[in-house]
């Protein structure tokens, strides 16, 4: 089924990568560069310790290595954390050392990837948890929610909080929603899907029992079961596994940390949240200085 594998491929992941970092430092660098770093000495050196300042889930490693290695090939990077890493306040993640200028004019870029991607992983494992505690079969998937030329990015931090991937485009999967069924009816968008892409799997957005039933018995993969209570997913279940005892089940639709544990209990194969991408915290992390050669950090030193 292509969802799951969606966006996995590494050659993909890797160019992702180097696609974001070139954008970030174009944003951040503009048309003459970093006009402050250029007052640092040349020949400054220093090392600093990246921490985290809240506990969470690490995540977004490869675009901080790959900021600084753009800007200073020569510094010196030692990751003391890894992508899906849990992490508590005062951990240090990485250790860095080298030329000071690259460091300070790529300190940015990186702290925004590294703290956006392991907000998504952090809020992403405490929906995982909370749905294991009543369903630990059941899958917690991400969405199509995601910030535009990030989402293969965000969704390996979802998985590296312990999610599971849907689909990563339009081209991955059909999943007819109530906008589509507006155009035609279940059953034709199950048989028509099955001629022109035989393989693919099939989804139906559902928010009735009705049509739940509907899909079933075409012959759909998956039913998703649209802004239900936890009560009428368990009906839904019921009656899907009737019409078709090997359908998937997922819900989806206003699932918070509070809830996920109910419907989880209600015995979907999946449950799906678009707030893992569209409205994670960034994790608080901070990039402490350790030393410098500088002459300007030497002098207020000497003068305390």
């Amino acid at each position: 089924m292509g969802e799951q594998n969606a966006g996995t491929d590494t050659g993909a992941y890797a160019q992702a990568v180097r696609d974001a970092v070139d954008r970030a430092l174009a944003e951040d660098l503009g048309p003459e560069g970093d006009l402050t770093s250029a007052l640092v000495p040349e020949d400054a050196r220093a090392q600093f310790a990246q921490r985290a300042r809240r506990s969470g889930v690490l995540a977004g490693c490869d675009c901080v290595t790959e900021t600084y290695r753009r800007l200073g090939p020569e510094i010196d990077l030692r990751w003391r954390a890894s992508d899906g890493d849990e992490v508590s306040a005062g951990d240090t993640v990485l250790e860095l050392a080298g030329p000071l200028r690259p460091i300070l004019t790529a300190e940015r870029t990186a702290l925004n990837f590294l703290g956006r991607l392991s907000g998504i992983a952090t809020l992403t494992a405490q929906f995982v948890t909370a749905a294991h505690e009543s369903n630990p079969s059941v899958a917690v998937l991400d969405t199509r929610k995601t910030t535009p030329g990030l989402r293969l990015l965000e969704k390996a931090a979802v998985r590296a909080g312990g999610g599971t991937s849907h689909r990563f485009s339009l081209s991955d999967a059909v999943l007819v929603k109530d906008n589509h069924l507006a155009g035609t009816s279940i059953t034709d968008a199950v048989h028509r899907a099955r001629t022109l892409w035989p393989g693919r799997m099939v989804e139906i957005e559902c928010d009735a029992l009705d049509q739940v039933a509907e899909a079933a018995r075409a012959g759909a993969d998956a039913v998703l079961l649209d802004n239900m209570d936890p009560g009428t997913v368990v009906e839904a279940i019921a009656v899907a596994h009737v019409n078709a005892g090997s359908i998937l089940t997922e819900v989806s639709g206003g699932v918070t940390l509070a809830t996920i544990g109910a419907y989880a209990a209600a015995g979907p194969d999946r449950i799906s949240v678009g707030a893992l991408t569209h409205s994670a915290p960034v994790l608080d992390l901070g990039l402490d200085l350790l030393w410098t050669t500088a002459h300007t950090v030497e002098s207020r030193a000497e003068g305390r």
